[in-house]
């Protein structure tokens, strides 16, 4: 692979490759993408380095680990939300000022129209073919940003609901009530109640 990041000039992208690799154990395709759509939103969104982002990503697979190391996002801190679409693609915004209920946002995607012109990438992007990181993330970089798309779009954030700390009443263990109900979702689901 680093044949292949030599033909990187920008040292900021190469210091957030070597961040992620550390993270994600190496440079996978997807965690590339990530990357990519994290400096395509700041851009967008003109965000400075410091300013706090939210994202929405459509798929588990290796995508959320550039917003988990270089943007601070993270499940745990309600930064990172993922909705396991399978696509590769994002919904990115800013901290909304206090007392805004609607919030600009980007929604980026990698184009599978694009991808088509690098048809080894395609094949790799649609699972046709046997493609290498080290090939793909050769022709991301060659091709840039120009396999993106994405579109701005306002989003109406939701009201944060007070978190309430309840005892289960078949197990006893302490859980934040989501509804009225009297158990945990784990005793709901042991139950039959509830399907995971």
């Amino acid at each position: 692979m680093n044949d292949v990041l030599k033909k990187i000039n920008d040292p900021y992208l190469l210091f957030q490759i070597e961040r992620v690799s550390s993270f994600h154990g190496y440079l996978s395709t997807g965690a590339f993408i990530g990357i990519q759509m994290l400096n395509i939103a700041k851009r967008v969104l003109n965000a400075d380095s410091g300013e706090q982002l939210y994202v929405t990503c459509e798929t588990y697979n290796c995508l959320p680990d550039p917003f988990q190391i270089l943007a601070g996002c993270t499940i745990g801190n309600k930064k990172l939300k993922i909705r396991d679409y399978g696509k590769m693609a994002v919904l990115v915004n800013k901290r909304a000022p206090d007392g805004q209920t609607l919030i600009r946002s980007v929604r980026i995607v990698l184009d599978p129209a694009k991808t088509a012109q690098y048809p080894r990438l395609h094949d790799w992007y649609m699972k046709t073919g046997n493609i290498t990181h080290k090939e793909a993330v050769s022709i991301l970089i060659d091709a840039g940003e120009s396999l993106y798309k994405y579109k701005i779009i306002d989003i109406e954030l939701q009201e944060k609901p007070e978190k309430r700390i309840a005892l289960c009443d078949n197990c006893g263990e302490s859980f934040v009530r989501k509804n009225d109900g009297p158990l945990c979702q784990e005793c709901m689901e042991n139950i039959g109640v509830l399907k995971e």
